[in-house]
């Protein structure tokens, strides 16, 4: 197996007061507390749709994933402002907010991905939010537009201390003309490349090295015999100094779940990022899986 970097500490961060207070809340004072981060996100309704909400119907309420977060312990919520407006002040202080401040539809093709801004860092601001999220599609024909956005919300970031999440996802078609956009190249791309444009925190996909695919991505990436363990060691390296958390993506078993939580954190990860296959299932289900990730993350603490 690759070397592991050391975990990022929030004390090795090199960034102002207003961000590292934040952080600690996420990192610290909510959820597993113990310097690892548990996010729950709802942000599917804009990218996905309602029909992320037939599988569990009672979760198209947002107050069902709000109840969750706060009974099943995460570190905080993830959410676009339309939703934040109307439920964050019931939670104010018990969840933290993460404001996603870009989106997109997925009705378009992905060939042209680019996710438009929605709201505002000072929007955050006002709904006490502990972070921002910003969905950067990596290598699609619009990332001129894109990186220029994100280097605007960047400054604006440093200016009012709020903490960058960057969704870091590879799209469009040269993507999946090297490999495709769960390759290795394209993560480990995604993960350098949201280090480089300032982000805090790096949201990431799981990648698949096994993929028929992965051949056609660049040398030597095309060329790597490579486990999935190594895979994840590279990734997190290549963010640096940036906190890595991994998401979840589409329901899978109990098993598969669990077993990539515990990889991602044995790589290096700071947290996860777990929405659908938490709160798709009914409440005593998904509380219970909960508390079985958080002890895997208690493992990790420090």
């Amino acid at each position: 197996m690759l070397q592991l970097a050391p975990r990022v500490k929030l004390d090795e961060m090199n960034i102002n007061t207003g961000k590292k207070v934040r952080l600690h809340r996420l990192l610290y004072e909510h959820g597993p507390a113990n310097g690892t981060m548990l996010l729950l996100p709802i942000d599917q309704g804009v990218e996905h749709g309602p029909i992320d909400f037939f599988d569990n119907p009672e979760s198209v309420d947002p107050e069902y994933q709000y109840r969750i977060a706060l009974e099943g312990g995460f570190s905080g919520i993830a959410l676009h402002v339309g939703l934040a407006e109307k439920h964050q002040k019931k939670y104010a202080g018990k969840v933290p907010l993460v404001l996603k401040i870009n989106g997109r539809t997925n009705i378009p093709s992905d060939a042209h991905a680019f996710s438009p801004q929605t709201a505002s860092v000072e929007d955050a601001v006002r709904l006490g939010a502990d972070a921002v999220g910003y969905t950067l599609y990596v290598g699609s024909p619009a990332q001129d537009a894109d990186m220029i956005q994100l280097s605007a919300i960047r400054e604006e970031c440093e200016r009012f201390g709020m903490p960058l999440i960057v969704w870091s996802y590879p799209r469009g078609e040269s993507i999946e003309a090297k490999g495709g956009k769960d390759s290795l190249y394209a993560v480990d791309y995604a993960a350098r490349l949201a280090a480089e444009m300032g982000a805090d925190v790096v949201k990431l996909n799981v990648p698949k090295v096994d993929s028929p695919k992965a051949g056609e991505s660049p040398a030597p990436y095309g060329d790597l015999k490579i486990s999935l363990d190594d895979a994840l060691a590279k990734i997190v390296k290549s963010a640096g100094k940036t906190f890595v958390i991994f998401a979840g993506g589409s329901k899978v078993s109990d098993e598969d779940l669990l077993n990539k939580a515990r990889m991602t954190m044995d790589a290096g990860a700071t947290g996860l990022i777990f929405g659908r296959n938490v709160w798709q299932r009914p409440h005593d289900q998904a509380l219970l899986i909960a508390h079985k990730i958080r002890d895997i993350l208690n493992e990790f603490a420090g």
